[in-house]
């Protein structure tokens, strides 16, 4: 590696601090750069440029937005009384690319993690809580990860939620589709026994 001339290990060491780069995709991607056309690179460091200066957090939901107010938000088609809690704005987008949800989300930017130092006041529940008092909501679904932490998340948002006129759900979890039952862990078979439905 330290044969390459300075500006490349340079280049190397910056795109390695991104997170799952290690040092030889890293070094791979810095081959890319090198090859790629001029065209390509102008590109390349008009978007970065612009996603650092135009990309902002939603006021409303906390998504990612180059306007005050995401699309999802503003969008009068959505059902605006329905509120998906997540934990990141990539929960969000994978939820949207299922085509399953059609109201409006908040995002926590996180979950519960005493260990860690994250309390309730370290993301986003008051401003659930102001949503919820100021808005026509109707319905709360947890959509946090079904690891330790979401869960804990999920469960003390249920503890505070419940003494609001509103119905909050938790999205289920169990088997995955194509699922062969002999390579699903305990945990999650559990899960799936206990919130089995009738047919």
């Amino acid at each position: 590696m330290s044969h390459y001339p300075s500006s490349i290990l340079k280049l190397i060491e910056s795109l390695s601090k991104f997170p799952g780069i290690g040092e030889k995709t890293a070094e791979r991607l810095a081959m890319h750069v090198l090859r790629a056309s001029n065209k390509e690179m102008a590109q390349l460091i008009i978007s970065v440029k612009e996603v650092k200066e135009k990309i902002k957090l939603c006021s409303s939901c906390f998504a990612l937005s180059d306007t005050s107010i995401c699309k999802i938000c503003s969008d009068q088609a959505r059902t605006a009384s329905v509120l998906c809690v997540v934990e990141q704005p990539a929960d969000m987008v994978a939820i949207e690319k299922s085509g399953s949800f059609y109201g409006r989300y908040h995002i926590l930017q996180g979950v519960l993690s005493p260990m860690n130092g994250v309390g309730p006041e370290n993301i986003r529940i008051k401003e659930l809580i102001d949503r919820i008092t100021d808005e026509d909501i109707k319905e709360v679904v947890l959509a946090t990860s079904t690891n330790v932490e979401g869960e804990a998340t999920a469960a003390y948002l249920a503890e505070r939620l419940k003494n609001y006129n509103l119905k909050v759900s938790r999205i289920a979890s169990g088997v995955p589709m194509g699922g062969d039952l002999k390579y699903v862990d305990q945990v999650t078979l559990k899960k799936a026994m206990d919130t089995r439905h009738a047919l």
